[in-house]
């Protein structure tokens, strides 16, 4: 049988609310989302302008400050 729900407080919330028998063995599995509606710009957006004090270049010269590339 499958239940659907949710995490709430980090607590699983199964809806509607399951009668299941105490001691019973259960599986969970995460349902993402999809990442196909997802932007860059969601995924990485509590690092987007964090950093401090890089190169004035370092956007255009990242492979030369990471690798030791040739600069640009």
């Amino acid at each position: 049988m499958t239940y659907r729900g949710h995490v709430r407080k980090g607590v699983i919330v199964v809806e509607p609310p399951a009668q299941l028998p105490e001691g019973a063995e259960v599986e969970i599995r995460t349902s993402e989302p999809s990442s196909a509606n997802t932007t860059w710009a969601e995924v990485l957006r509590d690092v987007i302008g964090q950093a401090e004090g890089l190169p004035a270049d370092s956007s255009v010269n990242h492979d030369h400050y990471l690798y030791g590339a040739p600069k640009k």
